[in-house]
């Protein structure tokens, strides 16, 4: 069974990578690994607004955010 590990860029945006290869440039291990289907289940927990990091602050208190 393949082990797949949970990647974040520095948008706080996820990936999901092959745990036995490095993580490539811009990404880092965001501290979760599994099956594919317990790493999906655990972005689609964290990973609740789909709006990059620097959307989301550039939009934050505005009517509508």
């Amino acid at each position: 069974m393949s082990r797949w590990t949970v990647l974040v860029n520095h948008e706080e945006q996820y990936g999901l990578f092959p745990a036995d290869r490095p993580s490539p440039g811009g990404w880092r291990p965001a501290g979760f690994e599994g099956t594919e289907e317990e790493c999906v289940a655990h972005v689609d927990q964290v990973w609740t607004d789909l709006r990059p990091v620097s959307l989301r602050r550039a939009t934050a208190g505005q009517p509508g955010s």
